[in-house]
């Protein structure tokens, strides 16, 4: 069986300083033991290769997903380098698994949080409050009231009416004032629901004042995946005005959040190098270092989307003629769009998946509908047919970079369960302080 072509992989983390002791145990509780140790000569992408052949092999064709947990603490270096004078605080939303959080939470990063559920989680595996911010600016009172309990103290708020509840729930709370910004050319647009006018927040930033609340700063969110750099650069200088606006009214602004829209992949759109030029330009020329701003920011689908790696198994299969006589494959999936592709109506351009199967000579290739497991006709992995081979039921397809809003928004409609995850780690996290034994078959952290 041929290998798949290379994923993404992971650059050197060794020259890191974060001791990553913290990986081994949180609060008495073990790791969870879907952990694949890796040999120097290993990897996850042969990983995904040996699963589907046990798979094969047996009665259960699941459908399943890898995540390289040694990509995770490159992209977090990555991010590091380039953008130095901005803390990052990963964004739980995109991808909650435990084994992620505590990697990140080893490696030292924030976390934005928007329930209290994810705060539980966070708070739950040792992070400090003051290394989480809770970014959701429309929030239940009930939430409110547990992050004021549990010392979680920077919130952000876009309205009169979340002034009013924070006043009520969580008097102490820092707040960061969001900005709506202008996000059309994102893939996926956030300020048609949050964020303030820019004319709409010298009111706000007074009448937080006269309800004795303390605005600390101000923050944005350009959207996920954003595809216009100069965006940030328009957003930052309108957050200097906001900056001015909350200074004349009294409040001492010290925080800047410039949000989430960092692209996961290079595929195509912007790359994060020119996106983090653009930024630093901007931060420079509005936010200097010397004026003492905590630069903060959500990365969420950086960190993760090229993590994870999906395998789907074709579980039935359907061929038709189209008008004029050509033809035309369907292709039943194990998962979709309930599981792990439900992000996958929005995306402007479906993914080609690759083909795990030999063939004598190179294929003739076919349009291709992809369809989930479940009786519903809109379960489709993607609008647009792709250009495939004919395959077989059986047969296998993976797709990689798929560990950005895919596990933590799969549900298990008609009875089909999300695809099982399991993580491996590799030398380079272990060259931080991450060791294994095989003890009785198992593997354990040491």
């Amino acid at each position: 069986m041929p290998g798949p072509h290379p994923v993404e992989g992971s650059v050197g983390v060794s020259g890191m300083s974060t001791c990553l002791e913290g990986l081994k145990e949180a609060h008495g509780r073990p790791w969870p033991k879907e952990l694949i140790a890796l040999g120097p000569e290993e990897s996850a992408q042969q990983m995904v290769l040996r699963r589907i052949q046990e798979l094969s092999d047996s009665d259960q064709q699941d459908p399943f997903m890898l995540a390289d947990l040694d990509i995770l603490a490159s992209r977090h270096q990555a991010f590091c380098q380039a953008l130095p004078q901005v803390s990052p605080f990963y964004a739980v939303k995109c991808n909650s698994s435990p084994w992620v959080l505590r990697v990140l939470a080893a490696l030292g990063t924030g976390f934005d949080c928007a329930s209290q559920v994810e705060l539980e989680q966070v708070l739950g595996l040792g992070v400090a409050p003051s290394r989480i911010i809770y970014a959701n600016p429309c929030k239940p009172a009930s939430h409110i009231r547990y992050a004021a309990r549990h010392g979680v103290q920077l919130l952000t708020f876009d309205s009169e009416e979340e002034l009013t509840k924070v006043a009520q729930h969580h008097p102490g709370a820092r707040l960061l004032l969001r900005l709506r910004t202008q996000d059309s050319q994102s893939i996926f647009p956030l300020s048609t629901k949050f964020g303030a006018s820019l004319e709409a927040c010298g009111h706000l930033l007074t009448s937080a004042r006269d309800l004795g609340l303390a605005v600390v700063g101000a923050s944005f969110h350009v959207g996920s995946n954003c595809q216009t750099p100069q965006s940030f650069t328009q957003a930052i200088a309108d957050c200097r005005c906001v900056f001015e606006m909350g200074r004349g009214a009294g409040h001492d602004m010290s925080c800047l959040d410039i949000g989430g829209g960092f692209p996961g992949t290079e595929d195509s759109g912007p790359k994060f190098e020119e996106m983090a030029r653009v930024i630093s330009a901007a931060l420079a020329q509005d936010f200097p270092e010397e004026r003492g701003v905590k630069v903060i920011a959500e990365p969420g689908r950086f960190y993760m989307e090229s993590v994870c790696t999906a395998a789907v198994n074709i579980i039935a299969k359907k061929a038709v003629l189209e008008p004029g006589g050509s033809r035309k494959l369907m292709y039943y999936l194990n998962d979709g769009h309930y599981g792990s592709f439900r992000l996958g109506h929005r995306e402007p351009v479906p993914r080609v998946p690759i083909v795990v199967k030999e063939f004598c000579s190179e294929p003739p290739l076919f349009p291709c509908t992809l369809y989930g497991p479940t009786c519903d006709a809109s379960d489709r992995l993607f609008l647009e047919d792709v250009r495939l081979p004919e395959l077989d039921v059986g047969d296998w397809l993976v797709f990689p970079s798929m560990g950005a809003y895919t596990s933590s928004m799969s549900c298990s409609f008609n009875g089909f369960l999300p695809a099982t995850i399991c993580y491996t780690m590799g030398p380079q996290l272990r060259c931080l302080g991450v060791g294994v034994e095989e003890e009785a078959g198992n593997l354990t952290l040491i």
